[in-house]
């Protein structure tokens, strides 16, 4: 088994606190609501969503995979961060055992936020993850970030603190 590591960082006009609170603790709602085309659901399966917890998550129809289940690792509020893994679904194959990721969210100088992604693809055998497929792979979690920040932007009452 081999570990890749690829580091994100990117920048939000928001505060650190709403972007959270949206993108992380609401989730659950908030993301099939705003990319149908994508995701159908996420839910719950095992758990109360904190730690240790495992949730769902269906793609819709038409979309490359099925379904992926996540394993929450960590979630602190205070500190607005959260670690989860990747632990099942088509999206893993049967070239990667698991992908864990590490998300905080920092206040920026002018009062934006910036997000910092740490991610341990975690490969089965001797199988190599191109970079490609990361990049693939990031290029999704974006397009969830920025649908999630242009529905705060275009609604500014939405998850205030």
């Amino acid at each position: 088994m081999g570990v890749v590591s690829h580091e994100l960082e990117f920048t939000s006009p928001l505060p650190p606190t709403k972007i959270f609170k949206a993108l992380i603790l609401h989730s659950d709602n908030l993301i099939p609501k705003l990319m149908p085309q994508a995701i159908k659901s996420i839910e719950v399966i095992e758990g109360d969503g904190g730690p240790g917890s495992i949730k769902k998550i269906t793609f819709a129809e038409g979309s490359h995979f099925k379904y992926v289940k996540h394993r929450v690792d960590g979630i602190d509020k205070e500190n607005l961060s959260f670690s989860y893994s990747l632990i099942e679904g088509d999206a893993l194959s049967d070239k990667l055992e698991k992908i864990s990721n590490e998300v905080k969210f920092e206040p920026s100088a002018d009062g934006g936020t910036i997000c910092k992604n740490v991610s341990k693809y975690y490969t089965i055998g001797e199988f190599e993850i191109k970079e490609e497929d990361i990049k693939a792979g990031k290029e999704r979690a974006m397009g969830m970030f920025k649908a999630v920040e242009a529905y705060l932007l275009a609604n500014p009452d939405a998850y205030s603190v």
